[in-house]
Order: C-alpha cells, then sequence, then structure tokens
C-alpha cells in the first residue's frame, strides 16, 4: 500500500509554516486537497469537516491581499484567489458515490504499480551477484504479499527478472548437521532483523558515489517492513555508506591517478572593499597540496584551509539565536565560490527551467529548490565526480564568509554601499526597502555581481542575492567549543544564512541565521555546494 501522509491537526495552525496541509489545495488527488487519507474510507461528515475548515483557515488569510509585501502573502498568493474553488471541486467529487469509486479505482491501480515497481526494485538489488537464493526470495515474497501482490503476479515478475539477466536461483544444498554443542555454550541464531537489513545493503554492492534517491528510499521501505525504525535505518544506511566509499576510495586510488583539474587562481578582494584580517588566514602548508579547481559543471571550487574561529555574534543589533559565542575548529575543505546557478541546476533537473523566476537567466542564482533538491543536487554531483559534494554545514559557511577576524559583513565593516551585496533598496516594495540606495538589480542579481563584497577567501554573494540552505538541522549554540560541528541529526528545520534582494542591510550579517522545513522553498533560497578534501592529500 503506498505511503499516505496525511496531517490536519485540530485546530488548524494559524502559521502555515508550522503545517504543510494548506498548500495541498490544489492536489490532483481529491482526497490530498482536503488532507483525507483514501485508505481509511472516510465518511461524508469527515469529508465535510475537513472541507469547512480548511475554507474557514483560507477565508482568515484574505485580508493578507491588501499586504502584498508581508511574506507571509508572498507565500499564500495564489492560495488567496483559488483555494476555496479547488477544495469546492474536491467536496463535491469525493460526496458523488460514482465518481467516487473512479476514484478509488485510480488510487488502487496506482498503488499497485507502484507495488510492483518497489518489488522489482528489491528483486534488482537481490540479483547483483546473479544469483537469487532461497532465503532472498521468500524475503521478497514476504514484501510483495504485505503490498498486495498476488503470488503469481510475483512468480511472474521473478522469472521475467531472471531470464532477462541471465540470473539462476542458489541450488538447494543442505549441509552437513554439526554435532549439537551443550546446552549452556550453544549459540542461539539472531533474530534482530537489522543483521538481515545490513546483509542486503551489502548485496547491492553499492556506495555513496552510485546509490541514487530512490534505491537509498527503497532501502529505508525494505527496514520498515523488517521492523526497524526509519531514523535507524538512515543511520545504518549512511554507515554502509561510509565503510563502502573508503572501500572504493582505497581501490581507486590504488588503481588510477586522481583525474586532471583546471587550476584557477583564488579571487583577490578589492583593496578598498576588505578590512585587514588580525591574523594570517591561509595556512601555507595545506595550500602547497590543495589547488583550487573548475569542476563538470563550470563551479570554480575555492580552497579553505583549516582553521579556527568564533561563530556568533554579541552585538547590540544580533538576534538571540546568535548567541552565545561558540569557538569553533574546523578542517579543511573546498566551497563554491558562487552560489549554484540555473544553468548548473538545470544540467540536473532539467524541468526546473519552468520555475525559474521573471528575468532570471542562466547566470542568475537557482531558487525554487527546497533542501532536499539541494541535496539530491548534490548527491548527483558526487556519482558524476565521484567527488563528495554536500551542502555547507553552518559553521564552515559562517566561516567561508568571515574569516576569523570578527568581522560583520564578508568585506568588513562598510555599510551603506551600494557595490557590496543585492539588498532590499529602491527597486523594492518592502517597508524596509531602503530608498537612498540602488544596487542596480528589483530581485536576484547575476552570481559574482557584487566583487567588492567578496569574503577573505574570495567568495562571492556570501551577503545578499539569495540566501544559501545549509546542511544542519536548527538548534541554539550551547558556547562550548566545537570540532567540526555538524548540528543536530533531525530536526523540522534546517538553516539557511546570508540573506536576500528582499533583506535589510542588516540582515546581511555573517551571523544572522534563518531556517525552515527541509521541504521550504521560494523565490529568494538557494544554495552553495561543499566538497570534501581527500584525507590523505
Amino acid at each position: 500500500m503506498i505511503k499516505c501522509e496525511i496531517s490536519f491537526p485540530i485546530p488548524l495552525p494559524d502559521d502555515p509554516q508550522k503545517w504543510d496541509g494548506w498548500n495541498k489545495y490544489k492536489s490532483p488527488n481529491y482526497y490530498e486537497r482536503l488532507c483525507l487519507d483514501p485508505y481509511t474510507n472516510p465518511s461524508n461528515e469527515l469529508i465535510e469537516e475537513h472541507c469547512r475548515e480548511l475554507l474557514r483557515w483560507w477565508q482568515k488569510k484574505l485580508p493578507l491581499k491588501n499586504q502584498p509585501s508581508n511574506p507571509i502573502t508572498q507565500l499564500l498568493r495564489p492560495g488567496l484567489d483559488e483555494s476555496s474553488r479547488y477544495l469546492t471541486e474536491a467536496r463535491v467529487e469525493l460526496l458523488d458515490p460514482e465518481r467516487r469509486r473512479e476514484l478509488d479505482q485510480d488510487i488502487a491501480a496506482q498503488a499497485h504499480e507502484q507495488a510492483v515497481a518497489e518489488f522489482n526494485k528489491f528483486l534488482a538489488f537481490a540479483l547483483t551477484d546473479g544469483v537469487l537464493t532461497a532465503e532472498e526470495e521468500k524475503s521478497l515474497l514476504r514484501f510483495g504479499e504485505e503490498h498486495g501482490l498476488t503470488s503469481e503476479e510475483m512468480s511472474a515478475l521473478v522469472e521475467t527478472e531472471l531470464e532477462k539477466k541471465g540470473a539462476k536461483r542458489a541450488p538447494q544444498v543442505t549441509p552437513p548437521r554439526p554435532p549439537r554443542p551443550p546446552r549452556s555454550t550453544r549459540r542461539q541464531r539472531s533474530l534482530d532483523p537489522r543483521e538481515d537489513f545490513v546483509r542486503m545493503l551489502r548485496l547491492s554492492g553499492l556506495d555513496g558515489y552510485s546509490m541514487t534517491d530512490d534505491q537509498r528510499d527503497a532501502f529505508i521501505n525494505m527496514a520498515e517492513n523488517l521492523g526497524i525504525d526509519p531514523g535507524e535505518a538512515e543511520d545504518m544506511v549512511d554507515s554502509f555508506l561510509e565503510e563502502a566509499d573508503q572501500r572504493a576510495d582505497a581501490e581507486i586510488a590504488a588503481s588510477a591517478p586522481p583525474p586532471p583539474v583546471k587550476v584557477i587562481e583564488a579571487p583577490q578582494p578589492k583593496e578598498e572593499a576588505i578590512v585587514p584580517i588580525a591574523q594570517t588566514i591561509v595556512v601555507e602548508g595545506e595550500r602547497g597540496r590543495y589547488s583550487n579547481f573548475e569542476n563538470s559543471i563550470g563551479a570554480q571550487m575555492i580552497f579553505i584551509p583549516s582553521g579556527e574561529f568564533i561563530i556568533g555574534s554579541e552585538d547590540a543589533e544580533a538576534a538571540p539565536n546568535e548567541r552565545p559565542l561558540t569557538p569553533v575548529t574546523l578542517g579543511r575543505f573546498y566551497m563554491s565560490r558562487h552560489l549554484i546557478t540555473n544553468a548548473q541546476y538545470e544540467e540536473f533537473d532539467s524541468s526546473h527551467a519552468r520555475k525559474r523566476a521573471g528575468g532570471a537567466g542562466d547566470r542568475h542564482p537557482v531558487v525554487h529548490v527546497s533542501s532536499l533538491d539541494a541535496i539530491k543536487f548534490c548527491q548527483w554531483l558526487t556519482t558524476r565526480e565521484r567527488k563528495k559534494y554536500r551542502l555547507p554545514t553552518e559553521a564552515e559557511w559562517e566561516y567561508a564568509a568571515r574569516g576569523i577576524d570578527g568581522r560583520k559583513y564578508p568585506w568588513g565593516n562598510h555599510t551603506g554601499r551600494n557595490d557590496l551585496a543585492n539588498f532590499a533598496d529602491r527597486n523594492t516594495v518592502f517597508a524596509w526597502s531602503d530608498r537612498d540606495i540602488d544596487d542596480g538589480y528589483p530581485e536576484s542579481s547575476p552570481v559574482g555581481a557584487f566583487p567588492h563584497g567578496i569574503s577573505p577567501f574570495g567568495m562571492d554573494d556570501m551577503a545578499g542575492n539569495v540566501w544559501e540552505w545549509c546542511l544542519d538541522y536548527f538548534e541554539t549554540y550551547r558556547g562550548a567549543p566545537k570540532v567540526n560541528p555538524r548540528g543536530a541529526p533531525s530536526g523540522t528545520r534546517r538553516v539557511y544564512r546570508g540573506g536576500s534582494w528582499k533583506s535589510r542591510f542588516n540582515s546581511l550579517r555573517a551571523t544572522a541565521r534563518g531556517s525552515n522545513a527541509p521541504n521550504y522553498s521560494c523565490n529568494d533560497l538557494g544554495f552553495r555546494v561543499v566538497c570534501e578534501c581527500d584525507k590523505e592529500a
């Protein structure tokens, strides 16, 4: 059965960022529009109740139409005009018995199609080594049965895949029975499903470079069917991939020299735009071993040497989430000099071109991407280049943005200039827009358009233009020293940094923090990437 995640808390949260059910109003699935689970056979009364509560929720939001600069208005804008029509349509369709039967049949057909697809994924994993053992086939049949497949269907799928791959069933061999040990020393067979799950992972032959998102999701579903908590399954997959990657890296290092890279010069900040750094940032020993490079999508990757700095701010204007000051030690890494652009992202997802903001060209930063989209992009780039790409941690981002001298902005402490960053100036219509400054752009700007605003390490656009997703889930600072911190392992909100074209100048401070749901996206939020350094270089 298809997993159906429905959220309909009563009373409905007034804040749309605390509940995502409101954005289902336009779903092609009429049940989903009304936040109903089709597999529970909701009654007519429940259909009426959900429709009524959702219409009431949207009705309370209508005054926002008179506040066009309000961020909540910008988030809800289409629904303020359309929600009533779509919700009413769903109610009418679901209350019509004949129409509802047709809808249920369509959903059942989709569920069956998905079950067949998932079954084929697991079957392909089981046949990685060209042999299907009896134990693996038994697990497959149990999975298919739990998802509504008949024995005849599963048998046909197995036979077809065996023939297609030229695979065979393992012969049934009964090993000689060992002597029975004394009861006191007899080893009990483990019934822990975690052992089965780890064995399936090993049989797959995958590593962090080759495992796709669909394959990862399939493994997590497999773990859930074995009774393993999804969060624990995620951790087990991560541990397996880390070990597999270490083996793969060792094999690559032993068999071939590293691929040639295009060496580029690190950009130098303009003298007038930078405040002298209190101590030397560049570690010459590391600089001698690591060169900046340009990767396969044309992103300039700048080497950031290891170092120590203080994350956060105690300034009077700093928000409470920027305190207390926390000492951080970081290892070396590469970071993309620019935000990932539309052209670069669309090499991964060509359909994103339909989401581009009006007037945004290839060199504009990609927006309308959630943190989950950004993570999938990093996984794709990792597989493509066999280098480890990911989002920057919050600590790595702040270190790359401000260095170690405690500066307020990436360029230093200058304020009130139009050549440092793209922020809310006279070209925007917000209540906080600075009418005295014209930075030249009403919305986002092409990456690298403000060379006077680069950071101590030569990173562009780390203040303004668009916010940038980080890897960490949000948590408060503790003040205790940290080494390569990665934040909380899970949470409801993921951090983003840097401010945007919608931000007031003060919000461009390198210590300012924002966060939102991992699946959130909007027109002023993008990302840049980090590439991990080889440990042995």
